[in-house]
């Protein structure tokens, strides 16, 4: 499923990272590689609050619905 179908508090996994190449370079300096868990803090704005290792990052929602979890 898409990250902007996770729920607040929830822990996914990411699977898969779809989009050009260079979307998923960037994603990928941000931390959102494939096999790393994540935790969905909040939505504001339509962007996600997402924890990735120790930080805190917000995704706007196009962004997000690239990163396919579980």
């Amino acid at each position: 499923m898409p990250l902007t179908m996770a729920k607040s508090g929830e822990t996914v996994t990411i699977v898969r990272i779809t989009g050009k190449d260079e979307v998923r370079l960037h994603l990928a300096e941000l931390g959102f590689v494939v096999g790393e868990v994540i935790t969905v803090i909040s939505e504001i704005g339509g962007s996600l609050i997402l924890q990735v290792k120790e930080a805190r990052i917000a995704l706007d929602r196009t962004m997000a619905t690239r990163i396919i979890v579980q």
